[in-house]
């Protein structure tokens, strides 16, 4: 079928219709272009279909540099341009407030998608995945159907240099990590790399089943890396849920360091930190501006994590609750507190909801994980006498019903809604939401 593309959805795909009207969601399409495409699905509803060739492309479509940003999934978006890109993030966000959130003045809030980092070579992280096939082992990124793991020998995402040492860093841990996993039938889930440019800190982190494990092999393979930290993070319980056993520090730090809005923080491998330095760097402005903290405020972080949001408010205010539910982050962040010799904080590890701190709060900020807020977070913030709080989202439609449930209980108002492009050549996108006091 021949098909003119609409939009971009939240997600890889494109959106088009038929000439009767039935929305077919398209992959390997973008917005603007006229493609030739092969039914995959067809539903009542909707179809799925994708792309065997582009008739009349885009004035926003761009090869991409990296030849293999096609056949990953990690860079569907590679073919856009950057400025269509951040126009369709923030289209993206507006669909979702006044689709799922039923707010009428979603074209208002929202403001312009910002880009704090470059386009290539902004992430902090790479994740290598493992397949095995008889003894031979691969390490590398999956492709686009989410299931073929594909050997690379670079990740252009990655801030890694062009020359030095760390320029060939995915292809030497990969390298190596195949090579030893192939000669002692070892069983890998995942690698991790983090790199630092600003620290210069590199960690490895091997993701394995608890067990035997060939840790004096491990530390000689991968020397040529030059490594600050490897470790080895033990896990184990059913595939879907993974529980970690006891993290093993192989050679060096043990953690990982990365410098962040005048803070230096350490994080164990398992701590999530967010993978663009800058536009981290560009949500805690956002959130400081926000929240216009002062020394004699009580501050509130919910889902604080290893201290991204804590350690700025505790420069600012005269205390602040942090509370996180992930172990390894809540060990994390007393120790960002102590090496920061911020005394102000009280760390507290448990569920939001429970765990809900009893001082009466100046202003707050919430980072839930992709699922939102839980119903009675957001009655127990609507309770808070704050002036103000600042919502992190990393999903636009979890955002969009939370930001409902305030406006039906009426005591906080949504003025703005920033989207923050972290996460370039993806559909991802992060929002910073500031609440006001009705």
């Amino acid at each position: 079928m021949r098909l003119s593309i609409e939009r971009m959805t939240y997600g890889p795909d494109a959106i088009a219709h038929t000439e009767d009207g039935k929305c077919v969601f398209v992959s390997g399409a973008i917005a603007g272009d006229v493609v030739e495409a092969e039914l995959v699905s067809d539903g009542k509803s909707f179809a799925k279909a994708k792309v065997t060739e582009v008739i009349e492309p885009s004035p926003a479509r761009v090869t991409p540099t990296w030849p293999l940003a096609t056949v990953l999934g990690c860079a569907p978006w590679a073919c856009m341009e950057r400025e269509a890109q951040l126009a369709a993030k923030r289209a993206n966000v507006v669909d979702a407030l006044t689709r799922v959130g039923h707010m009428a003045d979603a074209d208002e809030l929202v403001r312009d998608c910002l880009a704090p980092s470059d386009a290539w070579h902004y992430r902090n992280k790479a994740e290598l995945a493992f397949v095995r096939d008889g003894r031979h082992a691969t390490l590398g990124m999956y492709a686009a159907d989410g299931a073929t793991v594909i050997r690379v020998d670079e990740f252009p995402l990655l801030d890694v240099p062009a020359k030095g040492r760390d320029a060939k860093l995915v292809k030497n841990v990969s390298g190596a990590l195949s090579y030893l996993a192939s000669s002692h039938e070892l069983e890998i889930e995942r690698v991790g790399i983090r790199r630092s440019s600003r620290t210069k800190d590199v960690e490895i982190a091997i993701w394995t089943p608890a067990g035997a494990f060939p840790r004096g092999q491990a530390k000689r393979v991968l020397e040529a890396t030059h490594a600050t930290s490897l470790v080895r993070v033990m896990t184990k319980g059913p595939s879907k849920a993974r529980k970690i056993a006891g993290v093993e520090r192989l050679d060096g730090a043990g953690s990982w360091s990365e410098r962040i809005a005048g803070n230096v923080m350490r994080l164990s491998a398992p701590s999530f930190f967010q993978v663009n330095t800058k536009g981290a760097e560009k949500l805690v402005e956002l959130v400081i501006d926000a929240l216009d903290p002062q020394e004699d405020d009580i501050a509130m972080d919910l889902y604080s994590g290893a201290g991204t949001f804590t350690l700025p408010l505790a420069q600012r205010c005269d205390f602040v609750d942090a509370v996180e539910s992930y172990g390894p982050a809540v060990r994390d962040l007393r120790r960002n507190l102590e090496e920061a010799r911020l005394d102000n904080v009280d760390a507290v590890g448990g569920d939001a909801g429970r765990e809900f701190p009893d001082d009466d709060a100046d202003v707050i900020v919430v980072d839930p994980p992709r699922a939102g807020l839980a119903d009675d977070v957001v009655s127990q913030l609507s309770d808070q006498p704050a002036r103000a709080i600042a919502y992190v989202s990393c999903d636009p439609a979890t955002l969009a019903r939370d930001l409902a449930r305030f406006r039906e209980i009426g005591v906080f108002e949504p003025v703005s809604v920033t989207p923050v492009d972290l996460f370039p050549q993806t559909f991802h996108v992060e929002t910073v939401t500031k609440l006001v006091r009705k």
